[in-house]
């Protein structure tokens, strides 16, 4: 098969340290070149893949100031569909701007919505809803009003993430620091519950760092530790006692959440959007409503098998999973065209 992957240029692929879309495109491409497909990846021309790179922004325009994201994303969409006729399908991990140039090719695009952005942009997959085949990341995240192929869990490289047994005495809040993610409530979580807490992950909301967070963070309690790459993501998620997601909106996966339990650490996390789909409550960690119900999570994390939440992981995350499920969609959208034309 002859697949285009098109990819965000926020980050390059894979991403340095942030960038879960860039993550899952990359993810995926390398295994569509390791079962034998011929793939063209369009992302940054900073890239490492073994599949064709066609680079377009230099570097990704979150990594670089200079680089313009209106400009950018304009010119990489259209490089995409320039070549559209070289391909039996095109994998878009981009969100909702390449569907605007869907109707002007034959090639099937399969469009990955890894979440919605905002409501407006709705709109515009409404209005290719008739054409375009979707990819759900989560039960919870399709929307009623759009029209479904599947839905795919995304899955990580298992091999990257250290099975510990038994952890250090910290919790960890690992992501984007922002008050939807909860990073405040994790604060307040580990200091009720008289643990230490690590922060990692890039700052979002300037205002909300520097007058929520930062006066809390005093290098033994509370700990900010910046972005990290894979191996300090590795082996922070490892030893942490847990991981707290205390989201206050319907997170569409959550790829943190999935790699803490393929180190063996379970997960403390709002019941929202998927994290009933990905965690099994009581057994590779627990869903709370609020903070007291976090709290009194952690003093049962005891009862919590950390080689459950590994196993888990592996039985229902691994990246050979998601790349056979999207495999398994791009052929079923070939057939059907077939059978349109037939």
């Amino acid at each position: 098969m002859k697949i285009g992957v098109i990819a965000s240029i926020a980050h390059r692929l894979p991403p340095r340290s942030y960038g879960p879309w860039e993550q899952i495109a990359s993810t995926l491409t390398e295994g569509f070149v390791a079962r034998g497909h011929e793939v063209t990846l369009f992302a940054s021309a900073d890239s490492d893949t073994a599949a064709r790179l066609h680079g377009t922004a230099p570097t990704g325009y979150e990594e670089d100031s200079n680089v313009d994201a209106k400009v950018w994303e304009g010119l990489h969409n259209a490089a995409v569909f320039e070549r559209a006729s070289e391909f039996d399908v095109i994998a878009n991990h981009f969100d909702f701007m390449p569907l605007t140039y869907s109707r002007l090719v034959s090639t099937p695009v399969v469009t990955t919505i890894h979440g919605f952005s905002s409501p407006e942009i709705v709109s515009v997959y409404r209005s290719y809803d008739d054409v375009a085949h979707y990819v759900a990341i989560s039960e919870a995240n399709r929307h009623p009003a759009l029209h479904y192929t599947a839905t795919v869990h995304h899955g990580i490289d298992l091999d990257r993430f250290s099975f510990v047994p038994v952890p250090d005495d910290y919790l960890l809040f690992l992501g984007r620091i922002h008050p939807d993610k909860g990073t405040h409530l994790a604060v307040e979580v580990a200091q009720r519950s008289g643990l230490p807490l690590v922060i990692a992950g890039i700052v979002q909301d300037e205002a909300y760092f520097r007058d929520v967070v930062a006066p809390h963070v005093d290098g033994a309690g509370v700990s900010y530790v910046g972005p990290v790459g894979p191996v300090e993501r590795d082996a922070l998620l490892g030893r942490a006692r847990a991981l707290l997601h205390l989201i206050s909106f319907a997170e569409p996966f959550g790829l943190s959440v999935v790699e803490a339990l393929a180190t063996g650490t379970p997960v403390i996390a709002t019941r929202l959007g998927s994290m009933p789909e990905i965690i099994r409550d009581g057994v590779t960690g627990w869903l709370v409503a609020d903070p007291d119900q976090a709290v009194s999570a952690v003093s049962r994390l005891h009862l919590v098998d950390r080689a459950d939440c590994r196993a888990d992981a592996v039985s229902r995350f691994g990246s050979a999973r998601m790349i056979d499920a999207h495999l398994t969609v791009f052929e079923r959208v070939l057939e059907q065209g077939h059978e349109d034309h037939g």
